[in-house]
């Protein structure tokens, strides 16, 4: 009963979320109905001690970087400088490979370190434009926009600092570079396969017929007041962002050491605030390099964004909560279905498996299907079977390096069902539906899903390391 109960709470919230329902809603009325059939007097409990926990605990984390990520990106689009980089792509380029020009931005800003979320918000008003510009359809936006950030930059080319590629590290005391030849086969298997399925499906509707379309939602604005915008001028925001993201992580890690501490009264009898620099060193680096990517466009393009400043922020404004407030409700989920029984049924269940990465590509793939979290499968995973992983490997001779990278790449699979904050914020922010888009992400999650399982069969064919 406990396993029917934790499935029918994920059904049910994939089903509600792919018919249209705010996942703001439906995901603590569901997870609450499942810990009703579990534990009825554990439903208050859990809604407060558990769900609300977990969520404010993500928007504590995380807001701050969708509120910046989406005032950066709406400026963008306002000044002109997402239209002058299209432009120029489109030139270099030429219309039919636009997916191949936005997905190329987008892993450049997600290998430089850049948060996926960021990502979302900073690409779209370029991929809109574009393919406006292209005339293809903008269903296939956000597919185009999950290619760029959450496939061959977030855990499998080696070294990206992305939390699927970090935490490994922990476990298997490896670094991110690790088994550096698996994940670059791993990258161009998974480029190949992924990009080839979106230019199939852009063939497809360019033989029915099917343009860009008309009517959508959260259309990126174009100011008829915008100048021309050269090239360096629009370029040197993103640029902000990339580099100032990396050089401030320096910074505040050289500047603070172990711990920050502020002591903001000397007059009062309050204790120092003090704060681990590890733990928040990555979100402070990316809220300074929001920052630098808006001061940058702000004085870039000034004149133009000046008169309607006030009327801009509260869009994005708007969207950020939107946004936030929709992964932080699928975050709360994700915690209450980790602490079912029916869970630890399924993780025992998968732990019993004899191949070391079979068990750990298996067991990471479900884990993240079940949260909804690549970075919350894998911690769980790990988390919990690390240990044994570890001797499995010693008693099968399997690097520990290999190991890092295969249960890096499993998370990276099945964590993008309809249920994942991350696809519920880029559909959002796309302005789009998983009826209207969700079809393409799920081809894209099957392809990325095989690449874990054919990294192993290359291992077991070649020894690469």
């Amino acid at each position: 009963m406990d396993l029917f109960i934790c499935l029918g709470a994920l059904g049910t919230l994939i089903f509600l979320a792919y018919r249209g329902y705010s996942v703001i809603l439906i995901a603590p009325l569901v997870a609450m109905a499942a810990v009703l059939l579990t534990q009825p007097s554990g439903v208050a409990p859990a809604f407060s001690g558990l769900f609300m926990e977990k969520a404010a605990s993500f928007i504590k984390n995380y807001f701050p970087v969708f509120l910046l990520g989406s005032v950066f990106g709406k400026l963008i689009e306002v000044s002109g400088a997402a239209r002058a980089i299209v432009v120029v792509i489109t030139r270099a380029f030429g219309p039919r490979h636009a997916i191949l020009a936005i997905t190329l931005v987008g892993m450049i800003l997600t290998y430089g370190g850049v948060s996926i979320y960021v990502v979302v918000f900073a690409v779209y008003p370029f991929a809109a434009e574009m393919f406006r510009t292209a005339d293809i359809p903008k269903r296939l936006i956000p597919a185009t926009i999950a290619f760029s950030a959450l496939t061959v930059t977030m855990d499998a080319l080696p070294g990206t600092p992305q939390i699927q590629n970090i935490i490994p590290t922990t476990f298997f005391r490896t670094t991110a570079y690790a088994a550096p030849a698996l994940g670059i086969i791993a990258s161009i298997f998974s480029f190949a396969l992924c990009y080839a399925y979106l230019e199939w499906q852009r063939r497809k509707a360019a033989a029915a017929g099917e343009g860009y379309g008309s009517g959508h939602i959260n259309e990126p604005e174009i100011s008829e007041d915008a100048k021309p915008m050269p090239l360096a001028f629009a370029l040197l925001p993103l640029i902000m962002v990339g580099v100032g993201n990396r050089v401030a992580l320096s910074v505040i890690e050289s500047f603070y050491g172990e711990t920050a501490t502020a002591i903001l009264s000397s007059r009062m009898a309050v204790a120092p605030l003090t704060q681990e620099v590890k733990a928040n060193a990555a979100l402070w680096a990316v809220e300074v390099a929001l920052l630098l990517g808006i001061v940058a466009t702000l004085i870039i393009a000034w004149s133009t964004l000046k008169p309607r400043l006030a009327a801009l922020t509260q869009v994005a404004v708007s969207g950020s909560l939107l946004a936030g407030m929709n992964t932080a409700s699928e975050y709360g989920f994700g915690a209450i279905i980790a602490a079912l029984p029916g869970f630890h049924i399924i993780a025992d269940a998968l732990g019993k498996i004899g191949n070391p990465l079979l068990n750990l590509a298996l067991t990471t793939n479900i884990l993240s299907g079940m949260t909804g979290s690549a970075s919350g499968g894998l911690s769980l995973t790990l988390g919990a079977f690390s240990d044994r992983f570890i001797q499995l490997a010693a008693d099968h001779n399997i690097p520990l390096e290999v190991m890092h990278r295969i249960a890096s790449l499993a998370s990276g699979g099945m964590d993008t069902l309809p249920h994942n904050g991350a696809i519920v914020t880029l559909l959002a922010v796309c302005g789009m539906t998983h009826r209207q888009s969700y079809k393409q992400i799920f081809g894209l999650t099957l392809l990325k899903t095989l690449t874990a399982f054919f990294t192993i069969g290359v291992y077991y064919a070649t020894g690469l390391v």
